[in-house]
């Protein structure tokens, strides 16, 4: 294992050197990855964002298309053979029919590259011709990312981990009573395991459904191809003391160790480690409504992913010895057109708040991070309505699976984002003084202008922040 890592990092610095030197001869290529948590937005935000940047009309706060330096943008094959295509086309279909419905989410990765035809500004822009800049856009999905967490864990401290806070979360009723009707230290049995996997897989969903962030394993949620595999049937247990060699603890301690090894580390190393930039989108309004518990949940979840991130500056030197970092991450609370405007100074400063631990770990390795409210596509409308003698900002938008129109007041968010993250630390079940309701809307029908993309909160500025260094 030893010298596969020592060879497996050799080779990966010897790429790192030939792609560093070659750079100068090459088209520039900015490799942007997309991740999030389930139900963030990941495919709405890549659809919105190559159809803004196919058409530009809605883009003022993005530096390099509000100049005119971006002469044309255009769809590439991808570089990489071996990985789905994002269906852009169908993803954007969906969005934009005449009674438009939301796309199916990420279960897969997926890349896509945009090529942008870009001229240089400033005083050598001129004596110099337009170059091409590729974007290849990678979405992750959220449920995998979580995985990350597990490469600095053994066993005993992911089961400790997860046993320890199964009573604050729903759905772990049928898991507890099968595990407290086994002997961990008793002889292995394919059946028994089976039935431990299933048990600990529907707790793992029921969790996720009710707002929980943190549930891993995450592919044991979207399996694909390894459904049913040993790699992916086993539960955690609780400390035995010398487990003997056949028993259930050792082979559930042997499949956790080799679902790191053949699931998670070939992912961290084959697309993770070539990331540039990174957003991380954060249903962060979500975990409000879900309560106090999944608030904290969230938080630790991302303080933990964060640091399978490799953040740090990418320079010349670092890229040779260290291989490739990310030096700029955007953590993006995504449904902001679930608020009216007033409040997204609200919702950006709770995002801060929630992720400072995560935030302040990147800073630390020289990566330059940022938190924004957005949406990638704006489904509502703003309106005010009176209550109890005082104007409400509302926002107007149609529900999702009925033509109804219904104007939307989640609750005022706290200036002090303590007041949420104070009752989320101390454990409270509920909050204190306030409740939040979210709703879900559809996306509303499109009429777009010629030259305009899809309507959006932020994203042009998102963008600024990502890549407008590089343009």
């Amino acid at each position: 294992m030893v010298i596969t890592t020592l060879a497996d990092g050799i080779t990966r610095r010897a790429e790192a050197v030939a792609g560093t030197l070659t750079a100068p001869f090459t088209d520039p290529v900015i490799r942007l990855g997309v991740t999030g948590l389930s139900r963030a937005g990941k495919t709405v935000f890549i659809t919105s964002l190559v159809a803004n940047l196919l058409n530009r009309g809605r883009m003022p706060q993005f530096q390099a298309a509000a100049s005119g330096a971006i002469q044309t943008a255009y769809l590439q094959p991808q570089p990489d053979d071996t990985i789905p295509r994002f269906d852009y086309e169908n993803h954007l279909a969906a969005l934009t029919a005449k009674d438009p419905h939301w796309p199916k989410g990420t279960r897969r990765i997926s890349e896509l590259r945009l090529s942008l035809k870009v001229q240089p500004t400033g005083l050598m822009g001129s004596f110099r011709g337009a170059r091409t800049v590729h974007l290849d856009i990678v979405d992750y999905p959220g449920e995998w990312l979580l995985d990350l967490s597990l490469l600095d864990k053994d066993f005993i401290t992911w089961s400790a981990e997860v046993l320890g806070r199964m009573e604050e979360r729903p759905g772990a009723e049928a898991f507890t009573a099968a595990l407290a009707a086994i002997d961990p230290s008793e002889p292995f049995e394919e059946p028994q395991a089976q039935d431990l996997a299933a048990a600990f897989t529907a707790h793992l969903n029921t969790a996720r459904e009710a707002g929980f962030s943190d549930c891993t394993p995450g592919r044991f949620m979207m399996p694909g191809d390894l459904e049913g595999s040993p790699v992916l049937t086993f539960a955690p247990l609780p400390p035995v003391e010398k487990p003997a060699r056949a028993s259930l603890w050792r082979e559930f301690e042997r499949r956790f160790e080799a679902y790191k090894r053949h699931v998670v580390r070939p992912f961290f190393r084959d697309h993770f480690a070539r990331i540039d930039r990174q957003i991380v989108l954060v249903d962060v309004l979500g975990a409000i409504h879900a309560g106090p518990r999944a608030v904290e949940d969230m938080r630790r979840a991302m303080a933990d992913i964060l640091g399978a991130f490799r953040p740090g500056q990418n320079s010349f030197l670092s890229r040779i010895f260290q291989g490739r970092r990310i030096d700029r991450i955007l953590f993006a609370a995504t449904k902001a057109d679930h608020l009216h405007h007033q409040q997204h100074p609200q919702l950006t400063a709770i995002t801060q708040a929630l992720l400072r631990d995560a935030k302040d770990r990147a800073e630390f390795s020289g990566a330059t991070t940022q938190a924004m409210s957005i949406a990638a596509l704006r489904t509502t409308v703003e309106d005010t309505r009176s209550h109890n003698g005082a104007e409400l900002g509302v926002v107007r938008g149609r529900l999702l699976g009925s033509d109804k129109q219904a104007a939307f007041y989640p609750g005022a968010l706290p200036t002090d984002p303590a007041h949420l993250l104070g009752p989320a630390r101390s454990g409270a079940e509920h909050w204190l003084d306030a409740d939040y309701e979210v709703m879900s809307f559809a996306p509303a029908p499109l009429t777009l202008k010629p030259g305009d993309g899809p309507p959006h909160i932020r994203l042009d500025k998102a963008l600024q922040f990502l890549i407008g260094d590089m343009l």
